[in-house]
């Protein structure tokens, strides 16, 4: 991916979370060719997040590669004291790391519910904490961004479509949209400016079976009135627009990236 003429993230410090595949990769690519040096986080595949660092680079971008686990607050503390120490200091922070530990309800286990809590929202929490603490540390650098710091957490349609046999999952990704609206309130007086993404049906490697043979395609995509299948490009330019200057009076909403899906189109004929 080339780096574009305008690099609106130019000498912008970001930290995307669960960067070594998927949605995140997208996102940390999306960023760097922005300009943005970008801190691509993993807590398991070293080698996916290696291979991302790698293709950045390639392309003329800036990365580094840091293991934590986001559901932990030492490990969520150790990456940041490691970002200051390198870097001196944040201006984005992408909270993109997220699980799925499906089952119907009645089956649901206590540990897969806690589990899925755990990464999803307590670990956006957690991060952002430690960034909003850096971004009034800081404050404002007028010559690098009009805010102070951007934080942007990665929800889902799900947040307020419900989603039988996912019930974890949901539940955290509607924590996740009160959760952003909670602290958006709280934080706009220092200047950091807050919003979510919601992604719909996003072709990554976690949910092939969905899109992989042309008959789960074409069920997928009648629930996508725009009727495409997304990419994680689509949500990695949403993304770096949020956290560019473009967006600075945008501050507290879900921006949802999918193709029209929380239109509802079940309802299309039958209004």
């Amino acid at each position: 991916m080339a780096q574009k003429e305008k690099l609106r993230l130019k000498n912008q410090v970001a930290l995307v979370t669960g960067a070594s595949s998927g949605i995140g990769t997208g996102i940390a690519k999306s960023l760097a060719d922005d300009g943005a040096t970008v801190i691509v986080n993993y807590s398991r595949s070293a080698e996916g997040a290696d291979k991302v660092v790698r293709e950045i680079t390639e392309e003329g971008g800036k990365a580094i590669a840091i293991k934590a686990d986001v559901s932990q607050e030492d490990q969520v503390q150790e990456m940041f004291r490691q970002i200051l120490a390198e870097f001196g200091t944040l201006h984005i922070l992408v909270n993109n790391a997220g699980i799925q530990q499906d089952a119907a309800f009645l089956d649901m286990t206590l540990a897969q519910w806690q589990k899925v809590l755990d990464v999803n929202l307590t670990g956006q929490f957690l991060c952002a904490r430690e960034a909003a603490k850096e971004f009034m540390r800081r404050g404002v650098q007028p010559n690098i961004s009009r805010a102070a710091g951007k934080i942007i957490c990665i929800s889902s349609v799900h947040e307020v479509i419900p989603w039988a046999g996912h019930v974890n999952y949901a539940a955290s990704k509607g924590g996740v949209m009160l959760f952003m609206k909670s602290i958006a309130q709280e934080l706009a007086p220092h200047k950091i400016r807050v919003n979510s993404i919601g992604p719909g049906a996003i072709k990554t490697r976690i949910n092939t079976e969905a899109w992989e043979t042309e008959e789960a395609a074409q069920k997928l995509l009648e629930l996508i009135p725009y009727n495409r299948i997304g990419v994680a490009q689509d949500i990695g330019e949403a993304a770096a627009w949020l956290a560019s200057d473009e967006s600075d009076y945008v501050h507290g909403i879900t921006l949802f990236v999918d193709g029209g899906m929380t239109l509802f189109p079940g309802f299309a004929a039958n209004g």
